[in-house]
């Protein structure tokens, strides 16, 4: 499957062990945003898609949004602007 394609709801690629993940989770959990989360030490699909999407660099959170907007490593404010469109 693609992921970029067909996406109902927001799906964050991550890990529990990256700050930058912890803060993006825990600001779509605050505001009762619905999403997805992919954990890239859980499966190599994951890691490589977050890889491929990244120039061959594992960047964390990258965050993919139903219209196909993809973000990596967003701010709080990125997140409050894309998710309130």
């Amino acid at each position: 499957m693609d992921n970029k394609e067909n996406l109902k709801k927001i799906i964050i690629y991550g890990a529990m062990w990256c700050p930058d993940t912890l803060r993006a989770l825990s600001f779509m959990n605050q505001n009762k945003i619905d999403f997805e989360f992919r954990d890239i030490n859980e499966d190599e699909e994951n890691t490589k898609f977050v890889n491929e999407t990244n120039n061959g660099k594992t960047i964390i959170p990258t965050i993919i949004f139903p219209d196909g907007t993809i973000l990596t490593e967003p701010s709080n404010s990125e997140l409050l602007r894309i998710t309130q469109k």
